[in-house]
């Protein structure tokens, strides 16, 4: 069932451009099986001379994100307004999209039931009812990463609704447990290890000793918690990125420090360290990451803390082993004891790594029969959406046309997004 309340607008400029702020309020569970409603927000650009032109809605990686909040026009957005009007949608329970964190759901007797119509499949039927409101019988979509996944799942429920999609760094495997997903995101993590002790030779050396130091030494975070040493690791989701990459030296050039005689960690390490490892800004994504892979009974049931399964496998990853690998995008269930942001959410995530029936997000039969324009950006060394499993997709989804490169790591979109979103349209036309 779609929300049908009509959309409330408000509007401002923004960078020479003209920008309206839409909410509409939607129900709680489109299925109509659980009471309530949430309102979604988004904003849309337009460009000068463009408010007769189609609208795009983007769609971003996540879970758990709110859209960007852009106060200068360029990269992707740039291009894409030269085409169209361009609408950046708060994922439900992000931004202004009724917040879910540890302040909002306080109190609240089922978290987790409410928490579990936050996935793809919701967003997408919050998008519908966005779209209705606005008056636009068919729009484009562009996703990256999680923001793909959601573009998928799309273009299994509505594709009538769509002009054209655009995904970068974000096709789902389609079926399969979440086992699947982190083996092959270990390895490329591994090879991320690799890549980043070739590049800076001493570097394994340093974050083989913070973490031993951690593991012998208490060392509070600005936020006033232990930094554990298997927390510490988590900081190589810097590693699947390109200026996080490039960034790491800096981080980690001199962590120590002598006080009164003892070796500890300098304040700015900790607090950039505690920058990079805390869910305070964004808990959902710490909450439903597992979700994005859960498929239901027919596809393996709960996910059951999959990475930390997987990851019990792997003993390089250990924080206990003499050259420790740093991790990339896994969430653990002992986050949820570590970062004050995530405890009051425990229970919240342990019920929802339980959970046995989310139901199917995508329909690989209507992928396969699919009209609708798609092009989509696969990257050989994404570290966060394995390249394997993407092209297993694209070769499911009739007529997608994939740009396959490395050129990029899994931040393409960001770091040269007006030149990929201008590759990817040609490629979707040509």
């Amino acid at each position: 069932m779609r929300g049908e309340s009509a959309v409330s607008t408000e509007t401002f400029r923004v960078d020479g451009h003209e920008v309206h702020e839409h909410v509409v309020t939607v129900p709680l569970d489109h299925t109509g099986t659980t009471p309530g409603t949430i309102e979604v927000f988004a904003r849309e650009f337009v460009r000068r001379g463009g408010e007769s032109r189609p609208r795009l809605i983007w769609f971003q990686g996540g879970p758990g994100n709110r859209a960007n909040r852009p106060d200068s026009v360029g990269g992707w957005l740039d291009r894409a307004l030269e085409e169209y009007r361009v609408v950046l949608l708060d994922q439900r329970g992000t931004g202004r999209s009724t917040p879910a964190d540890r302040q909002t759901l306080a109190g609240m007797a089922e978290p987790a039931s409410y928490l579990s119509h936050f996935r793809a499949d919701a967003i997408v039927e919050d998008a519908e009812a966005l779209r209705v409101s606005l008056g636009e019988e068919k729009w484009s979509v562009l996703g990256q990463s999680f923001g793909g996944f959601i573009a998928t799942a799309y273009l299994s429920r509505h594709p009538g609704s769509l002009r054209e999609v655009v995904i970068t760094a974000g096709l789902p495997a389609l079926t399969g447990p979440a086992d699947d997903v982190y083996a092959l995101t270990y390895a490329q993590t591994a090879r991320r290890n690799a890549d980043l002790g070739r590049a800076f030779p001493w570097l394994p050396g340093t974050i083989a000793d913070v973490a031993r130091h951690l593991g012998d030494t208490e060392e509070l975070l600005p936020t006033g918690e232990r930094l554990s040493a298997r927390r510490f690791l988590q900081i190589g989701i810097k590693l699947g990125a390109a200026s996080g990459f490039a960034a790491m030296p800096y981080l980690l050039e001199d962590p120590f420090v002598s006080v009164r005689g003892e070796r500890r960690l300098r304040d700015r390490f900790l607090a950039e360290v505690g920058g990079v490892v805390s869910f305070a800004g964004n808990p959902l994504y710490a909450v439903l990451h597992e979700t994005i892979y859960a498929q239901g009974s027919a596809s393996h049931g709960a996910t059951r803390w999959a990475a930390q399964r997987v990851r019990d496998r792997l003993p390089a990853f250990d924080a206990s082993a003499s050259a420790p690998l740093l991790t990339g995008e896994h969430i653990y269930p002992w986050q949820f004891d570590e970062d004050p942001a995530l405890v009051p959410l425990k229970d919240a995530a342990e019920a929802l790594a339980a959970k046995e029936d989310f139901g199917r997000l995508y329909d690989p039969a209507t992928l396969a029969e699919n009209t609708v324009p798609v092009a989509a950006a696969v990257y050989q060394d994404d570290m966060f959406v394995p390249r394997q499993l993407s092209l297993q997709t694209a070769a499911g989804i009739r007529g997608l046309r994939p740009l396959i490169t490395n050129e990029y790591q899994h931040d393409g979109i960001r770091v040269d997004g007006r030149n990929l979103l201008d590759r990817l349209l040609r490629l979707l036309r040509g």
